[in-house]
């Protein structure tokens, strides 16, 4: 990163690291410590919300441009990933629920005695 930079533009650069890092914990599957980073990068697109990069600086407006490119592929990417792990819970949601109507049928069961239907009598 280069140290002429403004803090606008270094919070660009810190906000794509931050977006990679959260990129990576979701493919290795770290939900928990993705949502940890989640509240800082909240916070710092609010801060670069805030505090614009002026227009009038066209070199440093472009290259906040191409950063923003960068930041919304790492964000489909993720969004994807984080689609795929509803559906996984949503799954384990279903299973849970299933294996509980199987348990609670079976709980309410107890202590009868089943018969085969006796036809011969």
């Amino acid at each position: 990163m280069n140290n002429n930079l403004t803090p606008s533009l270094k919070n660009w650069h810190v906000l794509h690291t931050l977006s990679l890092t959260m990129l990576q914990l979701a493919e290795a599957g770290q939900w928990d410590e993705l949502i940890e980073h989640e509240v800082s990068y909240v916070q710092l697109v609010e801060e670069i919300a805030n505090n614009p990069i002026s227009a009038s600086n066209k070199a440093q407006f472009e290259q906040a441009r191409f950063i923003l490119e960068q930041i919304l592929s790492n964000e489909a990417q993720l969004k994807q990933l984080l689609q795929e792990r509803m559906a996984d819970l949503r799954h384990l949601i279903h299973q849970s629920g299933n294996q509980l109507s199987v348990t609670t049928t079976y709980g309410n069961m107890s202590g009868n005695i089943l018969f085969p239907n006796n036809s011969e009598a």
